[in-house]
């Protein structure tokens, strides 16, 4: 895979016409743009639209988290808007995740569109060991992650989106063919909002098949050029 494919670029931005201005500048340096929930909370489907007509592939990341047949219908409706990649909360459970696919599935084979990937969410980058405990959770979190990795790719999922520090773990459990995206990557030792980061090259040669950039190339000074520092410095990272 060419280094660039291998970089998410999260338009964590509030208006359309911000996201634009990035989606232009980035499109030929990144693989795909990630819609959160607050871009298409504002703007709905037109940014997605706006990406493929700029021929760039979108990752829609509004992580559904419902029962099971509500969900299934949201992953249909995402496939009909055109996206690349969509995922859902792996702790939504097995049949949650089994009917999206088999939705998904259906759908796109009857509408002859193409299938997005579907990936689940193991545990969010924001959480650690203590703030698990104050939820109920009481195992450990590396066991909580390979226990959700393991449930996903039960359920027939492409893959899951898991911290830097699980990374390896899910490959080695899961195969080279399943798909791990890793969030919480940072190009240096400010975690924002984050608790559990990796950097860009740490994140790929731990088994990531993706890495999400966000805020520390969107708010740089020199973002392209820091972009093409990341893609050579990513070039040499040995792929597991």
């Amino acid at each position: 895979m060419d280094p660039k494919e291998k970089i998410i670029l999260a338009l964590d931005v509030e208006h359309f016409e911000e996201a634009q201005k990035l989606v232009l500048e980035f499109r030929d340096h990144v693989g795909m743009f990630k819609v959160g929930k607050q871009l298409f909370t504002h703007c709905g489907p037109k940014i997605v639209d706006f990406i493929k007509l700029k021929k760039s592939r979108v990752f829609l990341d509004l992580k559904y988290h419902d029962i099971p047949n509500t969900v299934a219908k949201a992953c249909i409706e995402a496939a009909k808007l055109g996206v690349d990649m969509l995922n859902v909360h792996a702790s939504g459970g097995l049949t949650m995740m089994r009917e999206a696919r088999i939705a998904l599935h259906d759908a796109t084979k009857a509408l002859l569109i193409p299938r997005p990937k579907i990936i689940a969410v193991t545990v969010l980058t924001s959480l650690d060991t203590v703030e698990l405990k104050r939820i109920g959770i009481e195992l450990p979190l590396q066991e909580l992650v390979k226990r959700l990795a393991l449930l996903a790719q039960e359920a027939g999922l492409d893959g899951v989106v898991a911290s830097g520090e699980e990374a390896l773990m899910i490959r080695e459990t899961c195969g080279r063919d399943f798909i791990v995206v890793t969030p919480g990557v940072r190009l240096d030792e400010k975690k924002d909002d984050q608790k559990r980061v990796i950097t860009p090259k740490s994140a790929l040669e731990q088994g990531a098949t993706y890495i999400v950039l966000g805020r520390a190339i969107t708010g740089s000074k020199n973002p392209v050029e820091l972009l093409n520092q990341v893609i050579k410095d990513i070039s040499d990272a040995p792929s597991l």
